[in-house]
C-alpha cells in the first residue's frame, strides 16, 4: 500500500502590522499640553489621553500603556480625545480643550460630547445612496461650532454612476467645503486622507452603512473596526461600531471612530450656522436693515439674490431651519441651566 503523500507546506503568513506605541508624542502631545500640565506635575499626576469611554470609567493611554481610570464627579463629563491628569487610578483634572465636537442628545435635550481636541472631522457619505444636503449641512454647523476643520469624504466611489458629478453636487452644500472621493476597498483616494491625518487628530462621523469602518481600517492600515453588509433596499447598515474609540495611525496621528447615527440634533451657536452658510452672510451685508430676516423684507439683498437665481431657495430654507433649530436648542439649554441652579440653591 502506497503511503499518502505529505500535504504541501502552507503558504507563509504575512506579518500583521504592529500597532504604534502609545507614547505621548504619538497621541498628539505638544508644547500646549505640556504648559497646561506643568501645574499638576509637582503633585505627582500623570498626563493621559482618553481612548474610550466606558460609562463609569475611561480607557486612557498613560506612560505607554492603556489603563482604566475611574471618573470623579468633580471632573466635567469627558469625551474621547480629552487630555486628563491621572493619579491613584482616578481622573483628577481635565486639561482645557482645543476643540469639542458635540451634538444634541435626543434623550435629554442637552449637549452630548462626541470627541475632544480634534483637528479634522471627516464626514462620510456613501455613494451607494442619494446625498442628503440637509444632513451634511447639519454636521457642518456642528463642526464649525467645534473649532475643527470639516472634510467631506464620499465613499464607495466604485459603486457610483458618476462619482465626479456627485462630488460637484456635494460642493454646492457649502462653497468652501473640501470634498474627497474614495473607494476604500480598492485603495483609491486613501493615501490622500492618510497624508492629511499625519500628526493630527481625526474623527470619522456618518450614518450606518456609509463605509466608515472600511475607511477606518484603510486609514489605520490594519483591522481595527468590524465591517458589515448593508440592506439592498435602502442601503442602510447596522451599527458595527458600538462605541467611540481612538486608534493610532501608523503614519502618525490619531483617529476616533464613532457609531453611525440616523438622526442628527444640532447643538451649535447661531454663529456657527452662519459660518456654514457664509455665502448668505456675505449677501446679508448689503441688506437695508441690519436685523433683516431675509423673508421678503424691503431692500433684502439675500432675497434679491434668490430672485436673480444666484442663491438657491432650498439653501436659504436650510439656513432658516438650522438657525431656528440652533436658537431653540440654546433656549432649552438655558432653561435647563436655570432649573438646575434653582435645585442647587434649594
Amino acid at each position: 500500500m502506497t503511503p499518502a503523500a505529505d500535504p504541501p507546506d502552507p503558504p507563509p503568513l504575512e506579518p500583521r502590522p504592529s500597532e504604534p506605541a502609545l507614547t505621548l508624542e504619538a497621541l498628539g502631545w505638544n508644547e500646549r499640553w505640556e504648559a497646561l500640565f506643568s501645574a499638576h506635575r509637582a503633585a505627582g499626576g500623570e498626563p493621559g489621553r482618553v481612548m474610550r469611554h466606558d460609562g463609569s470609567a475611561v480607557l486612557t493611554a498613560i506612560a505607554g500603556e492603556a489603563r482604566q481610570l475611574q471618573l470623579q464627579r468633580s471632573v466635567p463629563p469627558l469625551a474621547v480625545g480629552d487630555w486628563v491628569v491621572a493619579a491613584g487610578g482616578l481622573t483628577t483634572h481635565l486639561l482645557e480643550r482645543s476643540s469639542l465636537l458635540q451634538r444634541l442628545d435626543p434623550s435629554t435635550g442637552l449637549n452630548q460630547p462626541i470627541a475632544a481636541n480634534v483637528d479634522i472631522v471627516v464626514i462620510v457619505c456613501g455613494l451607494d445612496r442619494p446625498l442628503k444636503p440637509g444632513r451634511v449641512q447639519r454636521l457642518l454647523a456642528q463642526v464649525s461650532d467645534s473649532g475643527a476643520r470639516p472634510l467631506l469624504v464620499l465613499t464607495k466611489a466604485d459603486l457610483a454612476v458618476d462619482a465626479d458629478a456627485d462630488a460637484d453636487t456635494a460642493r454646492t452644500f457649502d462653497p468652501g467645503l473640501e470634498v474627497v472621493t474614495v473607494a476604500a476597498l480598492a485603495g483609491r483616494g486613501v493615501d490622500d486622507l492618510v497624508a492629511a491625518a499625519v500628526d493630527r487628530t481625526v474623527v470619522v462621523v456618518g450614518e450606518s452603512g456609509a463605509g466608515k469602518s472600511t475607511l477606518v481600517n484603510a486609514l489605520c492600515g490594519r483591522q481595527v473596526a468590524d465591517t458589515g453588509a448593508v440592506r439592498t433596499g435602502d442601503s442602510r447598515g447596522r451599527h458595527t461600531t458600538t462605541a467611540r474609540q481612538m486608534q493610532l495611525l501608523a503614519g502618525g496621528g490619531c483617529l476616533i471612530d464613532t457609531p453611525g447615527v440616523r438622526s442628527i440634533g444640532v447643538w451649535a451657536e447661531t454663529e456657527a450656522v452662519d459660518q456654514t452658510f457664509a455665502d448668505i452672510a456675505d449677501l446679508a451685508v448689503d441688506c437695508r436693515f441690519s436685523d433683516c430676516r431675509h423673508d421678503q423684507e424691503p431692500g433684502c439683498a439675500v432675497g434679491a439674490a434668490v430672485g436673480r437665481r444666484e442663491l438657491a431657495v432650498q439653501r436659504l430654507e436650510s439656513w432658516r431651519g438650522l438657525r431656528q433649530e440652533a436658537t431653540s436648542t440654546a433656549l432649552r439649554a438655558t432653561e435647563h441651566a436655570r432649573r438646575s441652579d434653582r435645585r442647587k440653591r434649594r
